[in-house]
Parts: structure tokens; C-alpha cells; sequence
């Protein structure tokens, strides 16, 4: 019988990807995650029966060891941007990490694979930084031997960063950042997932790997590469942290005082902090070159998918052709 692998969040971004290349190498994949119903779309992932969205809760002891029974292996993808009701920063990213380690330390599962971020950090002023390396921390604590990844900022078709500013694009004749200097390492989404499978597989020594991609470039540049695959000018202008701390705290009341009826999808007062901070790869950390894998540029994978927001879609390049040969 195919070994089985428990991916929790394995219907998220990073999660879909693990999932896909699980199932191509032959795995039974257990998809954990708190909506099976909305998870329906990972089943064509393998032939029918091999990957199952199943209802889990990573707050909970009892959910998180029945979804993981029988597992030779557990991928964790769980993670937050914004805190939302219970789910809270050191609810899931750091007592739900745990919870995930524990429970396979005591039924016994052979391999672990945590995915973190980039500028975990347990002294960061950054609620979101300090729970992911409390997170790690309590990982390594009771699967000595997991293996943990860093990605930096991740891109890919589903992404919501890319696509965010893309979309933003369309709006005017200014492009708004907060941290234009910030120094970003984007990595592609299939070659975080890469590095899970191979971890997952026994391929990778246990330990912390920091996953960013061949490009490094500030918050602006990135931003202007973005708008010449969309075939857009926009003036891309830096927000002072000074005012976007005073913007994010007027969308944080929104939600608040909504009671989280509307969520801050905008900008929070935690990711402000994140953003004055690099996130790129520290010197002398373990990454791709270790796994033996040569991570994709953005320029070979974002003119797939930004290309809808191009003024007029797939057409723009047929268009320019033609006022090509109307001048010649």
C-alpha cells in the first residue's frame, strides 16, 4: 500500500502545490483542513480516493491526532496573515505548530515538515515574525528531526501578492506602497512545495532552510517589473511608515469594531512592523542550493498568469503586433 501523508492547510496556496506533487509521486495525501467542502478542488490531484480533503481543527488535540493516524509523514502549511476571531497569531503559528509536532511525536509518525517564513524571530517587535519562531522552536523541541522551511515572499498563480498590486494597477495613475527599500526574495510556489516533497520523502536533512529565489530586488523595483508585464505606467509611490501605521490602525478599528464581520484584507499595524525589515535570505543559511534545487526566476512564471491584467488581456500582445504592421 502507497504511504500516506497528513498535509495540514494542504488545500491553501503552498498547501495545493505539496498536494499535487504528493500524489504524482504515488502518496495517499490526507488533506486537512477546517472546510472539506471548500477543499473539493485537490481530489482530481491523484485518481479517485488518493487525496481526500478531511475536517480538521489545529486548535484542537482531538481533531489534529485523528486526522494523523496511520500517517508516515506530516506536512504542517497552517498560517495566518491577519488575526481573525480565534484564529490568532500564537494560536495557530505557534500553539497549533506544536500541537502538530506533539501529537506525531507520541503516535510516532517517521518525518515532519513545518512551513514558516522568512524573518521568524522570536525578539521581532512583529507578532507574526515571534509566533512563527515560536513556532519553530516548539517544532524542533519534539521532532528533532523535522525539517523547516523559510520561504521569502511567495509567488504563483494564486498568489496575493502579485495579483494584489496587479489588480491595483487598473485604479489610477499611482501605484501605493508602504516600505518601497524593502528588500524582497521571491520564491515560486512549486519549488517551496518541491522542497517539502523532497523533505517529506527523507531527501533533505532534518533542520532550517531559508527558500528564496534568484532575484532580489526592493518593494518598488518589484513593483515596476510587475507593471511592464502588465503593459501599464503607474507611478509607484512610497507611503512613510509614519502615516501607513495611522492607516493600518483605522482599518484594524474597522474590524474590531465590526467584530470581524469585516476583516482587514488592507494593511494591519503587524504587517507595517514586517515591512521594515529585509526579507530575503541570511547569509550562510542552508537553502535551495543544499536540496539541489535551482529555483525559477520571476520572469519565467509571472507573465502566465499577470497577463489578464494587461489593458486588454491575452489580446495586448496580438494588438501590438498589429500596430506594429500598420507603422511598417
Amino acid at each position: 500500500m502507497s504511504k500516506l501523508a497528513t498535509v495540514y492547510g494542504g488545500s491553501g496556496f503552498i498547501g495545493r502545490y505539496i498536494t499535487r506533487r504528493l500524489a504524482r509521486d504515488g502518496w495517499r495525501v490526507r488533506v486537512a483542513v477546517r472546510r472539506p467542502n471548500e477543499a473539493l478542488h485537490v481530489k482530481p490531484y491523484g485518481v479517485p480516493g488518493q487525496v481526500e480533503p478531511v475536517f480538521c481543527n489545529i486548535r484542537d488535540d482531538g481533531s489534529v491526532r485523528a486526522v494523523m493516524q496511520e500517517a508516515d509523514v506530516v506536512i504542517n502549511c497552517v498560517g495566518v496573515l491577519n488575526e481573525v476571531g480565534r484564529n490568532r497569531f500564537d494560536a495557530v503559528q505557534r500553539e497549533g505548530a506544536e500541537r502538530i509536532a506533539r501529537i506525531a511525536a507520541e503516535i510516532g509518525v517517521a518525518r515532519m515538515v513545518h512551513i514558516s517564513a522568512i524573518g521568524a524571530d522570536e525578539d521581532s517587535d512583529s507578532a507574526y515574525a515571534r509566533s512563527k519562531a515560536l513556532g519553530e522552536a516548539a517544532v524542533q523541541r519534539h521532532m528533532p528531526e523535522a525539517v523547516i522551511l523559510r520561504p521569502s515572499v511567495i509567488f504563483g498563480p494564486e498568489d496575493d501578492f502579485f495579483n494584489r498590486f496587479a489588480g491595483m494597477s487598473r485604479f489610477g495613475p499611482i501605484l501605493p506602497v508602504v516600505g518601497a527599500a524593502t528588500r524582497f526574495q521571491p520564491v515560486y510556489v512549486d519549488d517551496v512545495a518541491k522542497a517539502a516533497v523532497m523533505a517529506a520523502e527523507g531527501q533533505a536533512p532534518g533542520g532550517i532552510y531559508e527558500l528564496g529565489g534568484p532575484d532580489v530586488a526592493t518593494f518598488r523595483e518589484l513593483m515596476q517589473q510587475m507593471l511592464e508585464m502588465v503593459h501599464r505606467r503607474r507611478l509607484v509611490v512610497n507611503i512613510p511608515f509614519f502615516l501607513a501605521r495611522m492607516m493600518a490602525f483605522g482599518f484594524d478599528m474597522v474590524q474590531k469594531a465590526t467584530l470581524g464581520l469585516i476583516t482587514n484584507s488592507m494593511l494591519t499595524r503587524d504587517q507595517v512592523r514586517n515591512l521594515r525589515r529585509d526579507n530575503v535570505v541570511s547569509e550562510g543559511a542552508e537553502g535551495f542550493s543544499e536540496l539541489g534545487i535551482t529555483p525559477k526566476a520571476m520572469a519565467t512564471v509571472l507573465p502566465e498568469y499577470l497577463w489578464r491584467f494587461r489593458p486588454s488581456g491575452q489580446y495586448d500582445e496580438i494588438r501590438d503586433s498589429a500596430r506594429n504592421l500598420r507603422t511598417s
